[in-house]
């Protein structure tokens, strides 16, 4: 199963760190995050977890719930979290998802063209089950992001993209190359100028069709 920007985001019910939780109810009328990991207690995803819990207040501000995934057991999970909050400094109070039967991770199709899962696997043998997917409300997929091993994820980028996706959602509007919150947004080519102005105000033109507004306040 591939899945695609805009497919409606495959549902699942798996146990957590904050119990058992089905995945269209538990995002509710919220944006959502999640990000799947190969194993527990490995150097890199520690590292992102602690910069996951370190951003929860902006997460929070943006509407957005965070999920974890990681093929390991909620029992192992709930000792890691110490470490993560050790390493971070802040706890990672967001649930974490027990896909020890990789239900999710094929469900998502997360796993490497290559997957050898023995006894007594590696991360090596679940390497790409590395992957950010950003969820609308509406439960359809806006974003898929998938990393090697050895590339800690920058989660700035991914905060910038969850703001780039919400000033766009549903709006004939999108964001330019390197677009930070607070630079100007692209009108879109539904609009003609004359619409373009009277729903953002003067436009920039730089070509007839890149033209420019001030970002509109959500």
């Amino acid at each position: 199963m591939t899945l695609r920007i805009n497919d409606l985001s495959p549902n699942f019910t798996a146990e957590s760190t904050a119990g058992n939780l089905t995945l269209h109810d538990w995002i509710g009328d919220h944006y959502a995050i999640l990000f799947s990991h190969p194993k527990d207690f490995t150097p890199v995803c520690t590292t992102e977890f602690g910069a996951v819990a370190s951003l929860a207040p902006e997460f929070a501000k943006r509407n957005t719930k965070v999920m974890g995934i990681s093929v390991d057991s909620v029992e192992d999970h709930q000792k890691w979290k110490k470490d993560i909050a050790a390493f971070a400094g802040v706890p990672a109070d967001f649930p974490i998802i027990d896909d020890t039967s990789l239900k999710v991770a094929k469900l998502y199709d997360m796993l490497p063209a290559d997957a050898y899962l023995p006894d007594g696997r590696t991360p090596a043998h679940s390497a790409t089950v590395r992957t950010v997917f950003i969820i609308g409300p509406d439960k359809k997929l806006r974003l898929t992001m998938s990393y090697p091993m050895s590339v800690g994820r920058n989660f700035a980028e991914i905060l910038r993209a969850l703001d780039a996706i919400q000033i766009t959602d549903g709006v004939p509007l999108a964001t330019p190359a390197n677009w930070v919150p607070g630079q100007d947004v692209i009108v879109g080519l539904a609009l003609n100028d004359e619409q373009a102005v009277a729903k953002y105000g003067e436009l920039d033109v730089k070509l007839p069709y890149v033209r420019f507004a001030k970002a509109p306040n959500n």
